[in-house]
């Protein structure tokens, strides 16, 4: 009991140390996680630790990763995908299995274990180049796009690769793994199987069988299961049984020989439209992320220093090829998917290196037989030494290879040649609904938007926007903002926002400045530059919700709709109030003016009886009334 409190303490330490540290400086919590295997190496050898056996429990946090996977693929999804899914990710995949494959054999490697080291090294790293992406705000840019669709490709072709290395075994190293197994069944007693002395032809129905009852129970039987288990109102319950499903479809899986990521794989998939499916999420998301984490922990530590520093040229020239190569695969086939520019440079180097899946796949090919386990010792060396350049990549293409775009795409900016009244910047889900209603009411507008992506595509329903960046003083003039009437700023980027009001409302104190905020400070920041008519992004928004929560609870809806009033206009007050006492310089725990005032309107509010009242006098009902926005 004190060894396994003792082993628990020292992983737990090292991950909640080594991860936000990792995270900090960029590296991200994968590479956290291995970093703390490695400093761990030594007292785990000191402690004779069997780094093997826990290595073999933690692959389960694979298997529910596998499972969370399917929980996303929906088939809607899937199918806007498909184009990029099936055709970016799946020739990244082949392309990458073969190149790879065809040096191993030039190296004098045999067909059956370069294809293996193809497919090892074919994957890319899902938790480090999403978390990357995510971090710098990439995601739903073309690269992140096309990038999450090649990510979600390899995660599904996990799945055949799994099934297909045990075919690979080579019959000298089998005959090895045949023997071990056979005096661990000694000493340990026969596993169970439910194909075990059956005909080809029988192990193919039970693996039929077993894998149709996953997809029956997936689709039938949950739904009323996870709903009896919710009417006990037990949190601990609903986790219990969404452990016991998925690890009893992992056992399934095991029984009949099957790989157990593929049976939970495939009852992700199936739970994937299920009212239950975040709840499945949340529930087993903090597991997978432990086991995970101890995963890549033992991986860390199993790392052989003494075959890296006596082999190190060799094992950074293929860590150097290989990103080589991969990044070449993904450059030749982002000019077939036309995926252009910077967008094509930040795919190419942000996949370039191999993934935690190669973790994987590499011990499931040392224990089918397929890799001898000196050859996957060094791969082992390859895979986290790509990993651990990623960050580095990623450094390239934010400071040499993004800008050099940028300024590519200055140069290629749009010539305003029309001018008129209304100036609106930014075309995304703010500036464009403020676009439409002004062409709806017959003004004319000149829009000025950053992505090229999407004025190709407001271009090709007839919508005339101009590309450029709408923060430079020379574009603004071209657009004829010393004539304009109206500024419109709906960009995205807090401080990009307030730096152009800024310098409009200097420059052209007559010109009429509607800015969009995104939050409460925002708002104080556009008010201390001079700006008098700002619209917060979600206000108006929450408002509506706050006016139906007051009818959903019995209050009709024009006394709703009053109340609702009353509480904007005592909002919009205090915004006002409290922005003139609001200094950017002077933090709010500093300011005690405005934490003065903010104390005084929140003391009102709570006196007042909002809603509470038995009726409202006439004139100020009326006066309300006249101020109530349509629905």
């Amino acid at each position: 009991m004190t060894d396994v409190l003792l082993l628990t303490f020292v992983f737990l330490v090292a991950g909640v140390v080594a991860v936000p540290i990792a995270t900090r400086l960029g590296l991200g919590s994968v590479l956290g996680y291995l970093i703390a295997g490695i400093a761990l190496s030594p007292l785990l050898a000191w402690l004779h630790v069997d780094l093997i056996s826990i290595q073999h429990f933690a692959e389960f946090g694979v298997v529910m990763m596998l499972f969370l996977v399917g929980l996303e693929l929906e088939p809607k999804m899937l199918w806007q995908m498909r184009h990029k899914l099936l055709g970016l990710g799946g020739f990244q995949v082949g392309s990458t299995v073969l190149a790879v494959m065809l040096i191993a054999m030039l190296l004098g490697q045999p067909w059956t274990i370069a294809l293996a080291i193809g497919m090892v090294l074919a994957l890319s790293s899902t938790a480090i180049v999403l978390q990357t992406l995510n971090e710098k705000n990439l995601v739903k840019s073309d690269g992140g796009q096309a990038s999450f669709s090649v990510l979600l490709f390899q995660d599904i072709a996990v799945i055949p690769m799994l099934a297909l290395i045990p075919l690979l075994a080579l019959p000298e190293l089998l005959s090895v793994s045949e023997h071990a197994q056979d005096l661990t069944a000694a000493d340990h007693g026969t596993s169970l199987s439910l194909v075990a002395g059956l005909s080809g032809w029988q192990t193919t129905l039970v693996t039929i069988g077993a894998i149709a009852f996953v997809l029956f129970v997936g689709s039938y039987l949950t739904r009323p299961l996870f709903r009896f288990i919710a009417s006990a109102q037990l949190r601990e319950l609903f986790t219990a049984t969404a452990l016991l499903m998925v690890i009893g479809i992992a056992l399934l899986m095991t029984l009949v020989g099957l790989s157990p990521a593929l049976g939970t794989f495939l009852a992700g998939v199936v739970l994937a439209n299920s009212e239950y499916r975040h709840e499945l999420e949340s529930d087993i998301a903090p597991f997978k992320g432990l086991l995970l984490g101890l995963f890549f922990i033992t991986i860390g530590a199993s790392i052989n220093f003494d075959l890296l520093f006596s082999n190190f040229s060799t094992i950074m020239a293929l860590t150097l090829g290989l990103i080589a190569l991969k990044a070449g695969v993904l450059l030749v086939l982002s000019l077939i998917f036309k995926v252009r520019g910077a967008d094509r440079w930040l795919m190419a180097l942000g996949l370039a290196q191999a993934g935690e899946f190669g973790f994987v796949l590499l011990s499931f090919t040392v224990a089918s037989s397929v890799i001898p386990v000196e050859i996957a010792d060094r791969l082992m060396l390859v895979v986290a030494l790509s990993m651990m350049l990623t960050p580095l990549l990623f450094i390239l293409y934010d400071r040499v290879i993004e800008p050099r775009f940028a300024n590519a795409q200055e140069r290629e900016m749009d010539e305003i040649t029309e001018q008129q009244d209304i100036i609106i910047i930014g075309h995304g889900r703010i500036g464009g609904i403020v676009n439409r209603m002004m062409r709806a009411a017959g003004y004319k507008t000149t829009v000025i938007d950053y992505s090229s992506t999407q004025l190709e595509m407001l271009r090709t329903i007839g919508l005339r926007v101009f590309f450029g960046d709408g923060t430079r003083p020379d574009l603004l003039h071209s657009a004829g903002i010393d004539k304009a009437k109206l500024l419109v700023v709906a960009i995205d980027g807090k401080e990009q926002i307030t730096e152009l009001v800024h310098h409009v409302i200097k420059e052209y104190p007559n010109l009429h400045v509607l800015a969009r905020a995104t939050d409460r400070n925002h708002v104080y920041d556009l008010w201390a530059v001079g700006c008098r008519d700002i619209v917060r992004e979600t206000y108006d928004s929450s408002l509506r919700m706050g006016r139906s929560a007051f009818q959903a609870l019995g209050i009709e809806s024009e006394r709703a709709a009053l109340m609702t009033e009353q509480f904007n206009q005592r909002e919009r007050q205090g915004m006002i109030d409290t922005a003139e006492l609001y200094r950017k310089d002077v933090p709010l725990s500093q300011n005690t003016a405005l934490q003065a005032k903010i104390k005084e309107l929140l003391a009102a509010a709570e006196n007042e009886l909002l809603g509470q009242h038995a009726s409202v006098e006439a004139d100020d009902e009326t006066a309300i009334r006249s101020q109530i926005p349509k629905a």
